[in-house]
Formats: C-alpha cells, sequence, structure tokens
C-alpha cells in the first residue's frame, strides 16, 4: 500500500483502520520471517553428506566430512584402522561410536597374537556384515559368528557375564578361534577356510572373500597416506 494511499485510508476509516493496517502487516512480517528460517533449516537438511560415493571418496583422500559431521580424533587407533572405521561406518551405516570399542578389541587382540587387525576387520565384514547380534542357521552368533557349543571353554575364561553376542568378548574369542586355526592349519589360507567351516573346499572361496575385503581395505588406508603425504 503506497504512501498516498495508505494517508486517504486512515482518513476515511479512522483508528480502527489504522489499528487493522498494523496489524495485517505484523502479519507479513512475522510470516516472512518465518519462511526465512524454515527455508533455511531444510537447506542444512537437505543431502548433508551426499551420496555414498562422495561420502567413501571424502574418507579415502582423508577429507573433511561437511561441517557437523566431522568424526573426532581416535588417538587409540592407528591410522589404518582409523580409516577402516570410517569406511565401515558409512558402508554398513552403522555409528563410528559404537564401532569404537570393537575396532580397538579388534587392534587389541590382534597385536598379542601377531595377526594384521584388519584381517579381523575383514573377517567381521564377511561373517556378519558389522551386526553384532548375527546368528546363523548353524547356531554361530555376532561379529565373528562363534559357535558356542563349540567354544563354552574360551568364554568361561572370559567372565561370568561375558556373552558371545557382547561385541568386544566376540571379536576378543573370534581372534582367539583365527590364529589357532591358522596355526593349526600352518597356513593363512587354509586356517581361514577351517575358521570359516569351508576346509573341504578347493577353491577356497571363504578365504578368498576375507582376503579381498582385507586388500580393499588396504588399498583405501595407502590412497588417505598418498593423499596426506
Amino acid at each position: 500500500m503506497s504512501a498516498t494511499l495508505s494517508h486517504r485510508y486512515f482518513v476515511t476509516r479512522g483508528s480502527n483502520a489504522i489499528l487493522h493496517y498494523l496489524h495485517i502487516d505484523l502479519v507479513a512480517v512475522v510470516g516472512a520471517a518465518l519462511m526465512i528460517v524454515l527455508g533455511a533449516g531444510l537447506t542444512s537438511n537437505i543431502d548433508v553428506f551426499g551420496s555414498s560415493e562422495q561420502v567413501l571418496s571424502r574418507v579415502a583422500l582423508n577429507q573433511p566430512l561437511p561441517q557437523g559431521k566431522a568424526e573426532k580424533a581416535r588417538p587409540s587407533l592407528s591410522s589404518a584402522m582409523s580409516a577402516a572405521l570410517d569406511f565401515v561406518s558409512q558402508r554398513y551405516r552403522v555409528s563410528p561410536t559404537a564401532l569404537q570399542p570393537v575396532f580397538e578389541a579388534a587392534q587389541n587382540a590382534a597385536r598379542r597374537r601377531n595377526l594384521d587387525p584388519l584381517l579381523i576387520v575383514a573377517v567381521i565384514s564377511i561373517e556378519s556384515g558389522f551386526n553384532p547380534y548375527a546368528q546363523s542357521n548353524m547356531g554361530a552368533q555376532g561379529l565373528m559368528q562363534i559357535i558356542p557349543r563349540y567354544h563354552q571353554d574360551k568364554l568361561a575364561k572370559v567372565g561370568d557375564k561375558a556373552s558371545f553376542l557382547d561385541p568386544v568378548t566376540n571379536v576378543e574369542l573370534g581372534a582367539q578361534i583365527l590364529h589357532e586355526a591358522i596355526r593349526r592349519q600352518g597356513d593363512l589360507m587354509l586356517g581361514l577356510q577351517y575358521y570359516g567351516g569351508a576346509s573341504d573346499d578347493s577353491e577356497q572361496a571363504y578365504a578368498n572373500k576375507v582376503i579381498s575385503e582385507k586388500q580393499r581395505l588396504e588399498q583405501l588406508t595407502r590412497r588417505r597416506d598418498t593423499a596426506t603425504g
């Protein structure tokens, strides 16, 4: 409403018109403000991460995630395990916070048994897809798919409150079982086949899947180191 028209309108209508006019303007201002706030909120929530390919590319190149999504430093994990954690978190849609103790357990168990921690991570990926409550038709449970009836003695040594479904306990016992399998078979591939219950497979399909997954994690680490070197 122009100044001239407003003046005529007020003269004709009186004080009630003034109040009505101010009320209309106030509503318009408040409405506009709400639209701006809502618009900003919607914009900030649209595709924060981008596509999964973009996220994994950022992880591989050690590029920071969008503001508000970057994870804190993990001094307890090696560079390779930290990169693997980021990859697994995005791939399986699992919280990094939930994965942290699992990766720490894998790293610690691997050090005690002279294993590559990425090998343990690869086994978990193939066995359970990082579902701590996974259970097979054969009764294998947890991240590393341990069959309880064969390993009750190992569980008893961990503690009365331990459970095969506890992620940290499962990783610790799984690493022990894997180490024993490799040592008894005298070979990594044969040990993996034994662990996977596929010793009679001459094609070694299970072991090849685990090694392929481990190599993928290693490539991811190398790409990150190259980008930051």
